[in-house]
């Protein structure tokens, strides 16, 4: 068997399906713009590459000697046109067991996100896949929503009673890394992959409060007042705050609260809980 190709393998998904990829004794290439950051992380493990979706002329080396790939989405590239190229290319290896692309959960039948239309280009380039469709990452809390927790001790988001089937992205790695370590069990299938309880902000502003011992309160503004506050406040990229708005309206009507037993069917344990990702996460809030 060849290689795995991890692209994004310095972010929050990438870091996880390279860690237990390794772990499962598979050799796997790493790639992204920031090859020193990759160096720093893997070192002699794992071959470091630059790689760059806009860049045709960097597919070459990543591709060298692989047979299956993790391939996310840059947040930066906003039109599902900027990955046909590379698309294109790992249909023309001609060797490709299986591609895994970092999806959203419930895409298929929604075509508005720029995902829908990466996974239909997948499909009809004929390449063997699994859509890897998560529910919301644990980890926008720990990110893009941990200034107003610093610095407010507030939770804003314009949800607001809709729940949330939070994932942590180190289990979304670890069944990715599965699923691409035994490529032949998985081809042409899609996981929407869900933690094992959907809560509220509510409850996450109470578990976060219980263990930061401080008080964290729920701020639910409209979310036109949300996406003016995240563009001019917190000085947010206009289409970032325009994808972020989609997605939480989209938990606004209920698309996030579903739950689904893949993540325990797959790898035969309980995903992670809320409680337990704020737990080894406490000082992203101090």
């Amino acid at each position: 068997m060849g290689r795995i190709l991890i692209t994004g393998a310095s972010g929050n998904v990438g870091r996880y399906v390279a860690q237990y990829a390794l772990q499962n004794g598979q050799e796997i290439t790493v790639a992204g713009t920031h090859l020193e950051t990759l160096q720093k992380m893997f070192g002699t493990q794992a071959k470091n590459v630059y790689f760059d979706f806009t860049d045709s002329t960097t597919f070459q080396e990543a591709l060298l000697n692989v047979d299956r790939v993790f391939m996310m989405r840059p947040p930066h590239l906003g039109s599902p046109q900027d990955l046909f190229p590379f698309i294109d290319a790992l249909k023309e290896t001609g060797g490709i067991k299986l591609v895994s692309f970092l999806s959203l959960i419930g895409v298929e039948n929604n075509p508005i996100p720029p995902h829908h239309k990466i996974e239909k280009y997948i499909e009809k380039a004929h390449l063997p896949y699994c859509h890897i469709r998560p529910s919301f990452f644990m980890q926008n809390i720990s990110g893009i929503h941990a200034f107003e927790i610093k610095h407010f001790n507030n939770l804003v988001i314009p949800v607001k009673k809709a729940r949330t089937s939070f994932i942590d992205a180190e289990d979304i790695g670890e069944i990715t890394a599965k699923v691409l370590s035994e490529p032949e069990l998985h081809q042409n299938k899609g996981y929407a992959i869900t933690g094992a309880k959907a809560i509220d902000y509510d409850e996450v502003a109470q578990i976060m409060s219980e263990e930061l011992k401080r008080k964290i309160t729920y701020k639910a503004p409209s979310p036109r007042l949300t996406k003016k506050y995240w563009i001019h406040i917190r000085g947010l990229e206009k289409e970032y705050a325009s994808v972020m708005s989609m997605l939480y309206l989209m938990t606004r009507l209920g698309s996030a609260k579903k739950v689904t037993p893949v993540f325990e069917e797959i790898m035969h344990k309980q995903p992670q809980t809320f409680r337990q990702f704020v737990q080894k996460n406490i000082k992203s809030w101090e």
